[in-house]
């Protein structure tokens, strides 16, 4: 059993970018990476760098004909029409760029390492991964691998059974869904905002048995993520007894990030993380989306902090403040005049507010289908 918490990094993810105008042209893994290295929270010694996923690796779940167009857009730098129609490559939302298969396909080397790393117990952290969108044959959502099925596939091979999968990302997990549909040995819990693309995960779609989808309405606050918190995640989670826990914990679902309409602060999000631990002998965290370069740096920093029980400090020290200060969001408003807390903080300050009786009773019909005692 792993003696203590491992963060899975790369340095690749420094100098890659989707493009000048993709949401995920901003820095992430380097800030979560840099940030928590300044702050004395990442010795060398948890520190793990992602291997690249093999081809055979990923055709686990991926279909080879598309993990060879990956490669050959990559190579390429261009894809065909057929190939754009096939697979949804060099498209707005899944462009080509200089490392569309490396990128990716580190991530998923990450999470599929992770499965090894766990074996026997453990938590592991892989801020990179998260592209819960991916589809066997297509990129989907800005995903081009869906690394969260194969981390849970190297779980299965590493001899886990039951596993848990939890998603806070404000967009639905349609991939991981489609991935373990009707395994009675999986339970998918998402929580994400309604009507927003995929605009798929409705209530009442259960996967075969397998899902609880909880869309939740525009301005999803901290209060409320603490109903559904306690009311359902947990309740489902220990219900279930699972060997693995694997939580998304996409960074969308706050109030800064530009794409989604949530209100959350980056609490809501460290407290499921500090709630699912030791809810299972062993833990993957994962990324996720976030497009705001210090909410998504400062959430994800966060989240190292809460996995290895340290307190955040009220005010960052300097050599923290400055990974802060030299991050940009250009071409969006947002990175003209940033407040100055996202430069001195990690923590937001709460976002409570009412319970609405939709989310309320959203939460008893759920409960009620999977049958969870009080």
């Amino acid at each position: 059993m792993l003696s203590r918490p491992l963060f899975i990094g790369s340095e690749i993810y420094r100098t890659s970018s989707y493009g000048r105008t993709h949401p995920l042209r901003v820095p992430r893994v380097s800030t979560v990476m840099d940030l928590s290295r300044a702050l004395g929270w990442l010795p060398d010694a948890v520190y793990v760098n992602s291997p690249r996923a093999k081809p055979a690796a990923l055709t686990v779940w991926h279909t080879p004909e598309y993990v060879a167009a990956l490669q050959a857009a990559e190579t390429a730098q261009a894809v065909s029409a057929e190939v754009r129609a096939r697979h949804h490559l060099g498209t707005l939302s899944n462009p080509v760029f200089p490392e569309i298969f490396r990128r990716p396909a580190t991530a998923a080397g990450g999470s599929i390492l992770a499965g090894e790393l766990l074996a026997d117990g453990g938590i592991v952290y892989n801020p990179a991964g998260g592209t819960h969108h991916g589809m066997p044959d297509r990129a989907n959502g800005f995903c081009y691998l869906n690394d969260p099925v194969l981390a849970m596939l190297s779980l299965r091979h590493h001899g886990v059974r039951r596993i848990t999968y939890v998603d806070i990302d404000a967009h639905h997990s349609d991939g991981v869904e489609h991935g373990f549909a009707g395994d009675p040995d999986v339970l998918m819990i998402s929580v994400h905002e309604e009507n927003l693309w995929p605009k798929t995960g409705t209530l009442t779609e259960d996967a075969g048995g397998s899902a609880l989808n909880l869309p939740v309405p525009r301005g999803f606050n901290d209060d409320e993520m603490a109903l559904v918190r306690d009311d359902l995640i947990l309740p489902a989670v220990q219900a279930f007894q699972p060997d693995a826990i694997v939580l998304q914990c996409g960074a969308d679902a706050v109030t800064e990030d530009p794409l989604p309409h949530l209100d959350l602060s980056n609490n809501a999000h460290w407290a499921v993380v500090r709630a699912l631990m030791g809810m299972a002998p062993r833990y993957l965290v994962l990324g996720g989306g976030g497009y705001n370069p210090w909410s998504v740096g400062r959430l994800w920093t966060g989240v190292w902090a809460a996995l290895n029980g340290i307190e955040v400090p009220e005010r960052l020290p300097a050599a923290g403040e400055a990974v802060l200060r030299g991050l940009e969001f250009n071409g969006n408003r947002m990175g003209r005049n940033p407040p100055e807390h996202w430069f001195t903080t990690l923590r937001d300050q709460p976002r409570g507010g009412e319970i609405r009786q939709e989310i309320r009773e959203r939460v008893q019909f759920l409960r009620r289908r999977r049958r969870l005692q009080r």
